[in-house]
């Protein structure tokens, strides 16, 4: 993983995000097309920088998101945030990960990840605080 530099004006930017459902649909293709061994040669550099304040939104915002998504759907993104953090420059996301809100809609939906899921993503991800959040 590589260390992004502090922007003071990201919070603003956050506030402003909007979670794009065509730009989740590409992220959930990836990885159903087993495409997310290297995840920057797959997108612009412009959808790199556009799209890191994603992996800050806030709860709400994910839930909000994943409300017309499958399971199947939804564990892609898993995935696919998994990697993307620790492959992406300034996508590190920490107590904040999009891994740890979509984790909690399984959860919520009585569709909790697999222990195969929750391996992988020890296996996959030096970020401490996924897949269940802050203690």
């Amino acid at each position: 993983m590589s260390v992004g530099a502090w922007d003071p004006s990201q919070s603003a930017d956050n506030d402003s995000f909007v979670i794009d459902p065509v730009q989740l649909k590409q992220f959930i293709a990836l990885n159903d097309e087993d495409k997310l061994g290297d995840i920057n040669a797959r997108l612009s550099d412009e959808i790199v920088t556009a799209q890191a304040a994603l992996m800050t939104q806030s709860k709400e915002r994910w839930f909000d998101a994943a409300q017309s998504l499958e399971n199947e759907q939804v564990i892609s993104l898993i995935r696919f945030f998994t990697l993307a953090e620790m492959q992406l420059s300034g996508w590190e996301a920490g107590s904040e990960s999009p891994v740890i809100w979509l984790t909690k809609v399984l959860r919520q939906r009585k569709a909790p990840p697999d222990k195969a899921l929750l391996m992988w993503i020890r296996e996959n991800s030096d970020n401490r605080f996924i897949p269940n959040g802050a203690l």
